[in-house]
């Protein structure tokens, strides 16, 4: 017992002084109403403290070392595979100079019984199994809703998970069976949002999030118009053709979403058919000119000895031989091909 629990017990368990007759004229000692309030109050604190501790025992969840090599990841993933590591380097540089100060939360693996599985605190595992060193945990008898519960509010305390992480962990969970309430506790949201997310999650497909990753700057607006643009199967199909781009992956998660939405709104330009070529040549067998024909134009290219001049010469009996044409094509009727 402390120190400090002694000294309050101690107060409390004085014996009451003797009580002063009428005669003695003399009133009876007070303790002031605030030192009262605040003994009480400390001593309550410290009952608090002890029934936390008695639970903890109680329940198993005392802080032990756990062999990092035996911990499994959540079977419900709420993080995409991490780009960049300079935090993850600096947590385990921390972890090395001064040891592990925050335990992980950990449960019995349903399926291996002597493994566990995480609930939160997968870097810690991960530093402390690069360190070579036992990881300090907490494990507790969880169910799957207690889990994915106890995960997601670990992760949205610390508000670093980008909007398309919590929309596939949303939508992962829903795919796994979990009801949309565990989902909105596991989240820390309302049904609305709930629903927002599942809505982006399916609409683009897994290989493109994964192509693009976390997008830590790309809030929920831009997502749900690359998820509208990408209903479309041609947008879609050059969303794809974007992502698998040698240089795509070179750029961070912000410029490789920029550059997929990009890709799903520009239209596809239609193909132009090819222009038939028909080739002048003169009575020495040189070619002299090339005419293209499409539904919209006629195209001469002359050839560059006597283009300028032939040309001029060409502008001058253009009329008369469109005249021509139209006075033989006229003139022929019904009879072409008979």
């Amino acid at each position: 017992m402390s120190k400090r629990t002694d000294t309050i017990r101690s107060l409390f368990a004085q014996s009451p002084a003797p009580m002063l007759s009428a005669d003695n004229n003399r009133e009876p000692r007070r303790v002031a109403a605030g030192a009262v309030r605040s003994m009480k109050e400390t001593f309550s604190d410290i009952e608090r403290e002890n029934e936390t501790l008695r639970a903890r025992i109680a329940t198993g969840e005392q802080v032990v070392d756990v062999d990092p090599g035996l911990v499994d990841p959540s079977p419900f993933a709420d993080r995409f595979p991490q780009e960049e590591d300079a935090s993850f380097e600096a947590l385990k540089q921390s972890i090395g100079d001064r040891g592990q100060e925050v335990p992980v939360l950990l449960r019995v693996n349903p399926s291996l019984p002597d493994r566990y599985q995480t609930a939160f605190g997968h870097r810690r595992i991960r530093a402390a199994l690069q360190l070579g060193r036992p990881v300090k945990a907490i494990i507790r008898a969880l169910g799957d809703d207690d889990l994915v519960i106890a995960q997601g509010v670990e992760n949205s305390a610390r508000e670093d998970l980008s909007f398309i992480e919590r929309a596939v962990f949303a939508w992962r969970l829903e795919s796994a069976g979990r009801s949309r309430s565990v989902i909105q506790q596991a989240l820390a949201i309302d049904r609305a949002e709930a629903s927002k997310l599942i809505s982006v999650a399916k609409a683009v497909p897994d290989d493109v999030v994964r192509a693009i990753g976390k997008a830590p700057r790309i809030g929920r607006g831009r997502w749900q118009e690359f998820a509208e643009l990408l209903r479309d199967a041609p947008a879609l199909k050059r969303a794809r053709a974007a992502t698998v781009l040698p240089a795509f992956s070179s750029f961070d998660g912000d410029a490789r979403f920029a550059r997929a939405l990009a890709a799903a709104k520009r239209a596809e330009a239609e193909p132009r058919p090819a222009r038939p070529i028909i080739e002048i040549k003169n009575s020495a067998g040189q070619s002299v000119a090339e005419i293209r024909a499409s539904e919209r134009d006629v195209r001469v290219t002359l050839a560059k000895a006597d283009g300028s001049a032939f040309a001029q010469f060409l502008a001058a009996r253009l009329p008369e031989l469109l005249e021509e044409y139209r006075s033989y094509d006229a003139g022929d009727g019904g009879t072409k091909g008979v």
